[in-house]
């Protein structure tokens, strides 16, 4: 049994319903329903009663929520205890951030947040949006810092997760530039000369922001994918070589910009804002980071007064 099955079927015992379940857990409905199918495989019998709406467990299915739920909080109090022993001498936290994020971003934030607030040790893991998922879920991390789009929303349980906005930056399309100093690749291309196109993969949030801004344009784009990575710096890297056309954060690509080895393509049309959110679960009992939420929750207020 794997234990991502057990809060799968906590997740549908509380929404009642496959489609939010899947949305909370981060998953497509349909690899929900495998994995909670896998779960009954292995109990042996049926947990989910199928053909009622509101979704609802059968008896035995009750039967295994409960007794999970202690399991799994015995198992959980267990590993704090132990990952306490392991922690970073003095007050330390764990941060699990994007891969971007943790290059650019987390490195100037740390400096100047640790100027103004009381200092602490950090143990930094950069991670792919769903896997930074799983690790807040799993107590892995206390905190988790992203980024967030609406179109591409991180769906957290507000009831066991918390949320801050520690900034802003533009998403933007780059191009190396051509000989004149214009860029070497223009948007939206045309179907006899499409554009080069360096693509996040499928999976990732970032190429689903992408997705959603062409699509969002209303403009026939023309672009041909011609590299694939599931890293920003990669990707920057090859734009920076002449092979195509990237969107980057703008923290990604700003070194680049100002040396004039990349040139931002198209007009706000083709651009949009990420906003850089921090996630900590609501019972974290890790006192430093308790502190740390409380100045980030203070001076958030303080600048929107």
């Amino acid at each position: 049994m794997q234990i991502k099955w057990l809060y799968d079927l906590l997740a549908l015992d509380e929404w009642k319903n496959f489609s939010r379940a899947a949305e909370v857990r981060s998953v497509t409905q349909s690899a929900l329903s495998r994995r909670i199918r896998s779960l009954e495989d292995w109990v042996g019998v049926e947990l989910v009663d199928r053909s009622t709406y509101p979704v609802q467990l059968t008896t035995a299915g009750v039967a295994f929520c409960k007794e999970g739920r202690e399991a799994m909080a015995g198992l959980m109090k267990l590993r704090s205890a132990l990952r306490d022993a392991e922690r970073m001498p003095g007050r330390s936290i764990q941060i699990t951030a994007g891969h971007s994020l943790s290059m650019t971003f987390l490195p100037k934030w740390l400096s100047k947040f640790q100027a103004h607030s009381d200092q602490f040790n950090a143990r930094v893991v950069a991670a792919n949006i769903h896997d930074a998922v799983v690790a807040l879920e799993e107590g892995s991390c206390d905190l988790m810092i992203t980024y967030h789009h609406p179109q591409a929303p991180i769906l957290l349980d507000p009831a066991y997760f918390r949320s801050l906005t520690l900034g802003h930056e533009t998403f933007m399309p780059v191009s190396a530039p051509a000989a004149d100093g214009r860029p070497k690749y223009q948007l939206p291309g045309r179907s006899s000369a499409p554009v080069p196109y360096l693509a996040y993969t499928a999976s990732t949030f970032l190429g689903k922001v992408v997705d959603t801004l062409i699509a969002g344009t209303g403009v026939p784009v023309a672009l041909e994918r011609c590299y694939e990575a599931d890293m920003a710096m990669l990707l920057m890297r090859m734009a920076v070589e002449g092979y195509g056309i990237a969107w980057l954060p703008q923290s990604a690509v700003q070194e680049e910009l100002s040396r004039g080895r990349l040139i931002q393509v198209g007009g706000s049309t083709w651009s949009t804002e990420l906003e850089i959110r921090s996630y900590s679960a609501v019972q974290n009992d890790n006192p430093t980071m308790r502190g740390l939420w409380e100045a980030l929750e203070s001076f958030q207020n303080a600048v929107h007064q």
